[in-house]
């Protein structure tokens, strides 16, 4: 009736467990949510003829639906009219560029792959530019966006590696406990113990051996962990989350918007007559510099660069508003780099009289105009495209303001700056001008590409160096994934790449074969991105994918760890996520790991503490009982000293300092048990320590052969202060006591003078003397257990440096841990 403490520490846990499980409830009902936020609540529909404006959820297939630019599409549709339109698919397949869309047919091979469907507008995509209409096909989850979704609520979020660890380590002490126990028992009535006084010991060691407290522990420890990585703009939706980082051993991420910015960024120039231009800066906010053979150019003063900007601000339809584009991205880098060279004005320089939009048959866009101060001039085409379409409608290419015809021995020039630029990822474009179409001037080429993040490429070389492999999963093309995998450092000449078709001809124990040494996936779809984490975790990998778009929603549920962006990701993906970085910075990743690793660390500390006195309690029972000695300590007593193993002192160990000698160790493996062989070994050592310290002190104290109430307190009193020295020296599992400082964790000097306090009160406070059939002892007395029961801290920081003078002669493991698992 008095074990108060094991019944709040039992209520709490099932407290816990029952928020933990409606938060995953209330989570998942979120996401489906965050899906009709992306969908407009209105549209226009033809009905009978008549355009109309409709709520999306009262679509039905068969419907016609008017599309505009700046509109959302509300259903899946299949297009029957088409002008110039482009819509923004990257939060669903990861492509940078809008898909250009038309009414024609494509063929059945096509089907399953999103990006090559031009004719089919999905729901919840952007329409960048144009206009057009379609035919309802599909509404919520008959739509592609809600296959994304119900693919994510089939997905079930895994044990993580803390609570498989915790749960076979409750079951092994458990029955362990309970075999010794019942052993205990029996030997007891056998020797003709009364049957209620062994059973009231062995249910007493039952609720000191069964680690109760451990469950809050681990939430205080974990706890405490969040509240630090909150400090570092990362929010953890899930507390386990943060320990499973520290054996994550794969990250998963996604190019667009996670590595790179989403802002398509002109980085190279050449033009027609062989100058090269370098391009700085990143964005839509004008900042950066064009520079030739290292001079910053400005204004007109370099011609034949001033003219392809000319060209590509002017034929243009796109517009920069507080840095915020409204258009197309290619069109918008065009913009961008006008105004690095303080020429943005030139749009309003010019009249358009005529415009040819760009289509992806034709691949170029050309507008017929002129200047605004010299409307009596023949009016000039401006032409941008696709250099093998705009070269063929050249006769001459620009030399230092003069046209000279096109030579075999020019086009061949500039194939070979298009295959440079194209090996360094670069989206390549042609621009010309002339008066009459066939007959142009080429002008030269630009290189765009979504720059990679900043910071990123060093946070990756952190990580790899610290054993954790990085794949970068990605729906663009080959050639621009592999570029920037390389500018991160994730690929190199040994590294292989594989495509989302490669991963639909593969089942699932193929690709687990591969997986490990493949760098990139490109033309990947969620449903690729979601075999990809469990082909990684069938070999055993900890897998934290990482993403900013729907279509990584369902893989983050799936990973170990699903990590969104703060600033660019959707809602949907939010709520899928385990963790948001709210600031969008990749390094932050970097120490969630390091403060996964700590926290880890603190509970095996708390759980070789615990272990320790639990069987230290059961050992010292069962000697005294095989061998036929009274019992050296009560039920009260036992239950006292596991208020101590389970309290104050205990649930310290959890709040102690990251130890910087944990943080550069690699991931530990996932198949692990948190009671490893050397922790195990020192869970023995400090046990023994404590039973032989405790035995003697009875034996010597039990020389007239009656037990007495002294001979129980100073046992009792024995096995206590062993467990506070116990408690001092489990700390830290590698630094010693006086490096850590005594006073580092003030939470636990508290709690152990609390508990020496308490004990006192137990020995000399007589209310309490009489409940745990305790007296007082001499100063002296106190003195000799100090002395004896030091001995436990003594020979543990011993062995740390043992171990610490056997690390320093052997080599340091090596870094890459991925291959282990």
């Amino acid at each position: 009736m008095r074990q108060f403490d094991d019944a709040i520490s039992i209520t709490v846990a099932i407290i816990i467990v029952v928020t933990v499980a409606f938060v995953q409830e209330y989570r998942s009902e979120k996401s489906l949510e965050e899906l009709g936020k992306l969908v407009p609540p209105e549209c226009h529909c033809i009905r009978e003829g008549n355009l109309e404006h409709r709520l999306a959820r009262e679509l039905v297939p068969g419907d016609t639906v008017c599309l505009s630019v700046g509109e959302r599409v509300p259903a899946d549709l299949r297009l029957v009219e088409a002008s110039d339109l482009c819509v923004d698919e990257s939060s669903l397949t990861g492509e940078t560029s809008p898909c250009s869309k038309s009414t024609l047919p494509q063929p059945a091979s096509s089907n399953g792959d999103i990006a090559s469907r031009s004719n089919i507008a999905f729901m919840g995509t952007l329409v960048r530019c144009g206009r057009a209409k379609g035919i309802v096909i599909g509404t919520g989850e008959n739509s592609e966006f809600g296959e994304v979704f119900k693919m994510m609520q089939a997905e079930e979020a895994p044990k993580t590696p803390l609570q498989k660890s915790m749960d076979l380590l409750g079951k092994q002490l458990s029955l362990y406990s309970f075999g010794i126990i019942g052993v205990i028992m029996l030997v007891g009535w056998l020797q003709g113990k009364k049957l209620l006084d062994m059973f009231t010991i062995g249910v007493s060691l039952a609720v000191a051996a069964i680690p109760e407290g451990l469950p809050i522990v681990v939430t205080v420890t974990l706890a405490l962990g969040v509240m630090r990585m909150v400090k570092k703009r990362a929010i953890i939706k899930k507390l386990p989350i943060v320990e499973t980082l520290g054996c994550c051993n794969v990250i998963c991420s996604d190019k667009t918007g996670t590595l790179t910015k989403n802002e398509m960024t002109v980085t190279q120039l050449f033009t027609s007559d062989g100058l090269h231009a370098e391009v700085t800066g990143v964005g839509y906010n004008g900042a950066g510099d064009v520079l030739v053979d290292g001079e910053i150019i400005h204004g007109f003063s370099c011609p034949s660069v001033s003219k392809i900007v000319e060209v590509g601000c002017v034929c243009n339809d796109s517009v920069i508003r507080n840095q915020n584009l409204l258009g197309r991205p290619t069109e918008g880098a065009l913009i961008a780099l006008a105004m690095k060279m303080g020429l943005e004005g030139l749009q309003q320089d010019f009249v358009r009289l005529e415009e040819l939009p760009f289509s992806s048959e034709q691949k170029w866009m050309s507008v017929r105009c002129v200047h605004r101060t010299l409307q009596d001039k023949p009016a000039v085409y401006f032409l941008k495209g696709a250099y093998e379409q705009v070269i063929r409608l050249c006769s001459c290419y620009n030399s230092r303001g003069s046209s000279l015809p096109l030579t075999p021995q020019q086009r061949e020039l500039y194939q070979q700056q298009i295959s440079y630029m194209g090996s360094a990822g670069l989206r390549v474009l042609g621009f010309a001008s002339g008066s009459e179409l066939g007959s142009l001037t080429f002008l030269g080429l630009v290189g765009i590409i979504d720059p990679p993040r900043s910071g990123v490429k060093e946070a990756i070389g952190k990580l790899i160096n610290s054993g954790v492999a990085i794949k970068m999963i990605t729906g663009d093309s080959q050639e621009t994934a592999v570029s920037i995998a390389s500018r991160l450092g994730l690929y190199s000449k040994g590294s292989r790449c594989l495509s989302g078709d490669e991963v639909d001809h593969l089942d699932l124990q193929q690709l687990s074969s591969i997986v490990s040494r493949i760098a990139v996936f490109y033309r990947a779809s969620p449903r690729h991105k979601l075999k990809i984490v469990k082909s990684l975790q069938n070999i055993g990998a900890v897998v934290a994918m990482t993403g900013d778009g729907v279509n990584d929603a369902v893989a983050l549920k799936a990973a170990d760890i699903g990590v969104a962006m703060g600033r660019t990701g959707t809602d949907v993906c939010k709520e899928a996520a385990d963790m948001i970085l709210v600031d969008d910075d990749f390094q932050t990743i970097m120490s969630a790991i390091e403060e996964g690793k700590g926290i880890y660390n603190n509970i095996k500390n708390f759980v070789r503490f615990q272990l320790s006195t639990s069987i230290a309690a059961l050992t010292l029972i069962s000697l005294a009982t095989l061998m036929n000695f009274p019992n050296p300590l009560n039920a009260m007593q036992i239950l006292w000293i596991n208020i101590i193993m389970d309290g104050p002192p205990a649930q310290s160990l959890g709040v102690e300092p990251v130890d910087q000698d944990v943080i550069r160790q690699p991931p530990r493996n996932v198949r692990d048990s948190i009671l490893t062989r050397s922790l195990l070994s020192k869970v023995l050592l400090s046990a023994f320590i404590i039973v032989c310290g405790t035995l003697f002190v009875f034996w010597r104290e039990l020389q007239d052969n009656v037990i007495t109430p002294r001979d129980t307190t100073m046992t009792f009193t024995c096995f206590v202060f062993f467990d506070m020295f116990n408690a001092l020296s489990s700390r830290s599992q590698t630094r010693l006591v006086y490096e850590l400082g005594f006073c580092s964790n003030r939470t636990f000097c508290f709690s152990v003078l609390g508990s020496i306090m308490g004990q006192l009160l137990v020995i000399y406070f007589p209310p309490l003397q009489s409940v745990f059939q305790t007296e007082s002892l001499y100063f002296t007395d106190l003195l000799f257990l100090v002395s004896l029961t030091s001995s436990v801290c003594i020979v543990s920081e011993a062995v740390k440096v043992l171990e610490r003078w056997r690390g320093s002669q052997r080599s340091p493991p090596a870094s890459d841990c991925f291959h282990e698992v």
